[in-house]
């Protein structure tokens, strides 16, 4: 199974849920913790269904590399870590 996790950084505004299951993308594990959290979306879409721009998201130690349709593929076994972009100067 497939395990979705959001860093702590993003409990302090809203719950996040850890979602295990046979995802095949991205977008089904991201469907399945807005399911348990509807508000979790606004956190990490845009108005435009797109990923804010301070967050990132890894599947497997590497990038997901679509932000937009979140089409990347997920193995039985993934891990997916959603987590707040650093950004500073």
């Amino acid at each position: 199974m497939a395990r979705l996790e959001f860093t702590p950084q993003l409990q302090r505004f809203v719950d996040t849920p850890v979602v295990e299951g046979g995802f095949a993308r991205l977008a089904d594990g991201l469907e399945a913790a807005f399911a348990l959290n509807p508000r979790l979306r606004g956190y990490i879409l845009d108005d435009q269904g797109r990923l804010r721009p301070n967050v990132a998201i890894f599947i497997d130690g590497h990038r997901a590399r679509d932000a937009q349709a979140f089409t990347d593929p997920l193995q039985p076994g993934s891990r997916v870590h959603v987590l707040q972009a650093l950004s500073g100067g």
